[in-house]
């Protein structure tokens, strides 16, 4: 039994970056979902605070979350990058809230479970620290898809490419793709022609301009030359499905789309799984779509993932090749958080 609430007990609850992207779903979804909020605190950094948001037809003031006491709250949601959650929320926890981290602080923490929702919520059975993770909004979209499928054939390796939106980058992101988008304007007809037109924008966060354009070196080197968010996959899929040593090869590319991460996932399998059984798992998997064409746009705005073009990945004695795609801001971040606060109320 992993609930710690009465599904019926109004909860004193907090958010911690709440007037961030994420942050800001989390409230909306708090609110949208009737999540039982007995009482609502926000928090954000020193600029923010002070000022108000608005919560079921009232207004909230945003407290400052480096000098808060968060004494009383029973709940804390946090989305306010690692470095914040390092230092609060084992401050939080102490001061007797169970606590939801967005950020990659506790995800390799074996006293923090990682969890998604649909996925592993009997990993929420052991948590001595007070604090859960949330995963990474790449490794999200492929996890509904993916433990369905490893509980009925076991898991054995994965290769994947991902398409990911701008807005992972943060509301950074999303102002570098506008302003990019608008400073081609209409000559971006051009390029086709003449790739290196002079009006190209110069890079901005990432290593080559965004727009018209496909970043595939998008964060910090790591190990053996994958980048931050390619070990994030890896390691972060071996905790949820609980397979330790799957061997995990990605590409994280970053696209011109403002939301919605694709992956193209070619998984292999010990043991046989044809496409049908495949599409009758999916078709009953909680937080999944099948979709013909599953895109972007579609996933935009919408609570589950969206997975398609499952066929053989011949290469392999046991495999399936197929496409997925999920909202990284809703469900690949802020969706889940609440989901696992749902299943801590037991709903």
């Amino acid at each position: 039994m992993v609930a710690r609430f009465s599904s019926n007990v109004p909860l004193n609850v907090g958010v911690v970056g709440a007037t961030g992207l994420v942050g800001s779903m989390m409230r909306q979804l708090l609110e949208e979902r009737d999540f039982p909020v007995g009482t609502l605190r926000l928090f954000a950094s020193a600029r923010s605070a002070g000022s108000q948001v608005d919560f079921k037809g009232e207004k909230v003031t945003v407290e400052d979350a480096a000098t808060a006491d968060f004494a009383g709250l029973d709940l804390v949601f946090f989305s306010a990058g690692g470095s914040t959650s390092k230092a609060l929320a084992p401050k939080v926890a102490a001061a007797g809230a169970i606590v939801i981290d967005n950020s990659s602080a506790w995800r390799s923490d074996p006293d923090v479970p990682l969890v998604v929702a649909e996925v592993n919520p009997h990993a929420l059975a052991n948590m001595p620290k007070g604090i859960i993770a949330n995963p990474n909004c790449t490794t999200m979209a492929a996890m509904p898809v993916l433990g369905p499928l490893h509980e009925a054939a076991g898991l054995k390796r994965l290769i994947v490419a991902t398409y990911q939106a701008v807005s992972g980058g943060g509301m950074e992101g999303i102002d570098v793709l506008a302003r990019q988008i608008a400073a081609v304007g209409d000559k971006g007809a051009a390029l086709a022609f003449n790739g290196k037109a002079d009006f190209l924008p110069a890079p901005e966060k990432w290593a080559v301009p965004i727009t018209n354009n496909i970043v595939p070196l998008n964060y910090v080197l790591g190990e053996d030359g994958y980048t931050e968010e390619e070990l994030k996959l890896r390691d972060e899929s071996r905790r949820i499905l609980g397979i330790p040593d799957l061997p995990v090869s990605g590409t994280c590319v970053r696209v011109p789309v403002f939301t919605g991460h694709g992956l193209s996932i070619n998984a292999e399998f010990e043991r046989p799984i044809d496409v049908e059984t495949a599409l009758a798992l999916l078709g009953k998997a909680p937080g999944v779509v099948l979709s013909d064409v599953p895109n972007a746009l579609e996933a935009t705005g919408a609570d589950p993932v969206f997975v398609g073009r499952v066929r053989p990945d011949r290469t392999v004695d046991h495999g399936l090749a197929m496409f997925v795609v999920g909202d990284n801001l809703r469900k690949g971040a802020a969706l889940n958080a609440v989901q696992i606060g749902e299943v801590l109320c037991g709903r």
